[in-house]
C-alpha cells in the first residue's frame, strides 16, 4: 500500500480532523524513529503505515476497535503482517495481544504520548516550537489535563522503547515541530 492509498484509506474510515490529525502525527513519529534506528525505506514506510492506520475504525467502530479494522478492512488490503501486527498490539486491553515485536512496541510508545503531546501544544503559544520534557511531564502529574490520555501507557511505550521518557518526548516534539 503506498502512501496515497493509505491516505485515501484514512479518508474513507475517518471525518474527524482532530483524528486524522493524531493518525498523521502517530505516522511522522513512527517513520521518523524508524529512520532514527537505521531502517530501510522500505520498513520505515510500513512503519508509517502502522501510525497513519492504528485507530482507522475508531470513529465508526469505537467499541470494536481496532478488531473491526484487523478482521473486516486489513485483510481486503495489501498491509504487511508486521503493520497488522502493530495495530493489533497497540491495543492489548482490547486484542488480547501485548506489544512483543519492535514494531509494535514503538507503536504503543508513540500512540498515547503523541495525543498527550498535541494537546499540550494547544496550551502554548509556540506550539511544539520550543517544547521542554519538563512542561509535558507537569501536564502529566495533573489528571485533569487531557484526562482521558492513559498515563501508565505513557510510562509503559517508553520502557517499551528503552528510551527515558523526557528523552522519547523531546524526540517526539521535533518531530512534530518540523511536520507542522
Amino acid at each position: 500500500m503506498n502512501r496515497q492509498e493509505a491516505e485515501s484509506l484514512l479518508a474513507q474510515w475517518i471525518e474527524n480532523e482532530n483524528l486524522q490529525l493524531h493518525c498523521r502525527m502517530v505516522a511522522n513519529a513512527m517513520e521518523a524513529y524508524a529512520r532514527k534506528l537505521g531502517k530501510d525505506e522500505h520498513t520505515a514506510h510500513q512503519w508509517w503505515l502502522a501510525g497513519l492506520l492504528h485507530d482507522l475504525d475508531w470513529e465508526k467502530q469505537p467499541d470494536a476497535h481496532p478488531n473491526h479494522a484487523l478482521e473486516h478492512v486489513f485483510p481486503q488490503t495489501d498491509l504487511p503482517e508486521s503493520v497488522i501486527g502493530a495495530i493489533r498490539a497497540h491495543a492489548p486491553e482490547r486484542t488480547g495481544v501485548e506489544p512483543d515485536t519492535e514494531i509494535e512496541r514503538f507503536l504503543f510508545a508513540c500512540d498515547e504520548l503523541s495525543g498527550f503531546m498535541h494537546a499540550v501544544s494547544l496550551m502554548r503559544p509556540d506550539g511544539f516550537s520550543g517544547m521542554k520534557a519538563k512542561s509535558v511531564t507537569k501536564k502529566l502529574k495533573d489528571k485533569r489535563f487531557a484526562a482521558n490520555v492513559n498515563r501508565e501507557d505513557i510510562r509503559k511505550g517508553a520502557e517499551l522503547i528503552d528510551t527515558d521518557l523526557n528523552d522519547h518526548i523531546l524526540f517526539l516534539a521535533g518531530v512534530f515541530e518540523k511536520s507542522g
